[in-house]
């Protein structure tokens, strides 16, 4: 990489003028800043104290040694303690060459890492939500990022299928069901179990009316109802067994099971293993009983098991209660310990909302004062709420903005703007409703993904499909610009060859873009932020529109000059497929 090239440089006329051992750390080069000349900035400021000259002294020294000895600077200039590189016409067309000949551009080697990547993780008492959406599709992203980046990567899901939340479905569907189901319905199966859910508090707000001195507290006075007090027997009868519970449970379960696989295959996500709680929900008590016997744990008087992580900035967190039944802590240690022990991982990364911020620091801790070092490699992706323009979401009182409401919002809007804007006579039925998901999905995802995940949201499904604006559909028409360039200039073979001597101003400044890929792909992966990717990837589309309509490309004046575009627009074509991939978003050729 370049960064890497001019680190190597510096440090060695460090070594040969100052006999100073400079290490590569100590070099930082950023991109130039829009308001300075220059490709590339040489921090000098910390390397000062080796040269025993002021910033601009060392920063023109250094200017000197780079414009004569290395091949690349032509200009330099310094700004303080800044020193701003601009780089020969010749390496950014070596640049361009060396890009479009390496079929692996954007892929690293692999490094042996095993990664487990754990996203999703829905209740089965109602449907996905605009939270699951921003968790999958981060997740998804992510995934394919660190893949990129080499890594070994297992994806999962586990399942929160027990419980008094469970409960409260089974409870309302077993009152006023009168066995209806899904398909005699009409009603997709998460959704309709989700129905039942809804009814279950519709019912609990009626039965509270004929309630005498009730608390204030809702969720108190909630548990007076007699549903409520059903829902409550049902989770003892599942604990013990009950085979008509169980029944039950399992076969609501299956409903939700099918209704969420149609999701994810709508939004293309996908999961190496599946973990169920109540399949996993007893597995930390062996974890417990470790940590008490090695003294880290302690049980309290009333008999619940704690990790006292005071020390840590925290406090004492209740890991097993004092009846002996587990808690979500319980589960989530006994769980990655049966991980480590599947996957053998080297990180384990889950995406949870910020809500768990604490929950996922305790985990962490509670296994590193096990000793578990490979509890060093847990990484918590959290991120922030997703809202509507008028205000937080709400579930509980059936007012959720619903995952597949939403992505039928976002298909509407996109057929209905690509209808304005016309030039779709020549496509087929078929053609258009493929489209339309594309460009309808790809504003979906790309609205999500290209907010840093610890920022909240404020989704708005308009916004997402504005063609001009900073979406994905405005990136997917730069896509199919590209190709529509390359389908008018007919069959050509790209190779490297002799181009102009001098690069105009937006056919640098595009290069430049594009040879930060692989930069931006490892950062990505290295801050867990997929928005990093999103981010690039509109300048990349920007970069381009602006040199589409600046530069002349089938109609430039010498064949050299076109052949050199026609490269560029191949190039951008390629990047923005690969990233848009990346983050799970489709391209189309034609728009």
């Amino acid at each position: 990489m370049l960064e890497q090239q001019l680190k190597q440089f510096t440090v060695r006329a460090f070594k040969q003028e100052f006999d100073a051992a400079v290490t590569e750390a100590e070099v930082t080069i950023n991109i130039t800043k829009k308001e300075h000349t220059g490709d590339f900035t040489v921090v000098v400021f910390p390397l000062i104290k080796y040269s025993k000259k002021n910033p601009e002294q060392t920063a023109q020294w250094l200017g000197d040694k780079l414009k004569v000895e290395s091949g690349i600077v032509t200009e330099y200039n310094v700004v303080k303690g800044f020193l701003n590189l601009t780089l020969a016409h010749s390496y950014w067309q070596n640049k361009l060459n060396e890009i479009a000949l390496n079929i692996n551009y954007g892929v690293f080697t692999p490094n042996h890492q095993k990664v487990v990547l754990e996203y999703c993780g829905p209740n089965t008492n109602k449907p996905l939500h605009i939270g699951h959406v921003r968790n999958m599709l981060l997740g998804y992203a992510m995934g394919e990022i660190l893949k990129a980046n080499g890594f070994d990567l297992t994806k999962v899901n586990i399942y929160n299928d027990r419980g008094i939340n469970i409960s409260k479905s089974m409870v309302a569907y077993q009152r006023y069901g009168n066995g209806a189901t899904p398909q005699s319905t009409g009603i997709k199966g998460d959704h309709f179990v989700g129905d039942w859910y809804v009814k279950f508090g519709e019912v609990v707000k009626s039965e509270l009316e004929v309630i005498p001195n009730k608390p204030e507290d809702k969720d108190e006075a909630a548990k007076l109802t007699p549903i409520f007090k059903e829902a409550q027997e049902m989770v003892q009868k599942w604990e013990a067994d009950d085979a008509e519970t169980l029944a039950l449970w399992k076969q609501m379960n299956s409903w939700v099971y099918e209704g969420f696989q149609e999701t994810f295959k709508v939004l293309g996500i996908d999961f190496q293993k599946d973990y169920y709680e109540s399949e996993t929900y007893k597995l930390g008590k062996d974890i417990i009983e470790e940590g008490l016997q090695k003294q880290v744990y302690k049980k309290r008087a009333d008999g619940a098991v704690i990790v006292d992580l005071t020390r840590d900035g925290l406090d004492e967190k209740v890991l097993l209660r004092s009846d002996g039944t587990s808690i979500y802590i319980t589960q989530d240690l006994g769980t990655a310990e049966l991980r480590h022990k599947e996957f053998g991982m080297d990180k384990m990364i889950y995406v949870v909302a910020n809500e768990q911020d604490y929950h996922f620091k305790v985990l962490k801790l509670a296994l590193q004062k096990l000793g578990k070092q490979w509890a060093d490699g847990i990484y918590h992706l959290s991120y922030a709420l997703v809202e509507s323009p008028t205000g937080r979401f709400k579930s509980r009182e059936g007012k959720t903005a619903d995952a597949d409401d939403l992505i039928a919002e976002v298909l509407r809007i996109a057929e209905a703007k690509t209808k304005e804007l016309g030039k779709i006579e020549e496509l087929t039925d078929e053609d258009l409703t493929e489209l339309y998901r594309i460009i309808g999905l790809g504003a979906l995802k790309y609205f999500i993904l290209r907010v840093n995940p610890y920022k909240k949201i404020i989704f708005n499904p308009e916004e997402s499909i504005d063609l001009h604006g900073h979406t994905g559909p405005f990136i997917q028409y730069t896509h199919a610009r590209t190709c529509a360039v390359l389908r008018k200039a007919g069959k050509a073979e790209f190779s490297k060859t002799t181009y102009p001597q001098i690069l105009q101003a937006e056919e640098r400044e595009l290069i430049i873009h594009i040879a930060e890929y692989e930069n931006v792909l490892r950062s990505a992966a290295d801050k867990y932020d997929p928005s990093e990717m999103a981010n690039y990837l509109y300048q990349l589309a920007k970069l381009y529109n602006k040199f589409y309509h600046e530069q002349p490309i089938l109609t430039a004046l010498t064949e050299q000059e076109k052949q050199f575009r026609l490269l560029i627009t191949q190039q951008t074509g390629r990047l923005i497929k690969q990233g848009m991939k990346l983050l799970g978003i489709d391209v189309p050729e034609k728009m």
